[in-house]
């Protein structure tokens, strides 16, 4: 069962706050820690069964990474429909700025990039964005 200690936080504006900081059960931590595996894996049969049953489709990681961003990235379309389905937000950033579409573009990943796109991916936003990742990746595929 989770528990929580205080932890102090200081604001832009130096307002102090305190907020309780919770601890996770080892058995959540382990088991979120398969979801991103599997989302780099495309393992569809955990997410078929765990969605429905309430893992969040926004699931994320300490470095802001979620598992659409995982599964775009790494190219597992059927996932990626999936997650859409359940409530994953095309448009969320990591804590680097960066976009699932994005990454699906740097990656060439065709069919990722079109679902994304029907699901609502603005490719203006993040850093890069998908349309200045498109400019990246076509130097590379492209002689000059």
């Amino acid at each position: 069962m989770p528990h929580s200690t205080a932890t102090t936080t200081t604001t832009a504006d130096d307002t102090v706050t305190s907020q309780p900081a919770v601890q996770l059960d080892p058995e959540v931590v382990a088991l979120a820690g398969r979801a991103f595996d599997a989302a780099r894996r495309g393992q569809m049969d955990m997410f078929e069964q765990d969605l429905p049953r309430g893992l969040p489709g926004n699931l994320t990681n300490d470095k802001g990474d979620t598992l659409l961003m995982l599964a775009s990235y790494y190219g597992h379309a059927p996932l990626v429909s999936l997650l859409v389905k359940y409530g994953a937000d095309p448009n969320r950033l990591n804590d680097k700025g960066q976009s699932p579409l994005a990454g699906a573009v740097f990656k060439g990943e065709v069919e990722v990039i079109k679902m994304l796109l029907e699901a609502g991916a603005d490719p203006t936003i993040g850093e890069p964005s998908a349309l200045e990742a498109t400019k990246v990746w076509q130097k590379l595929i492209v002689p000059c």
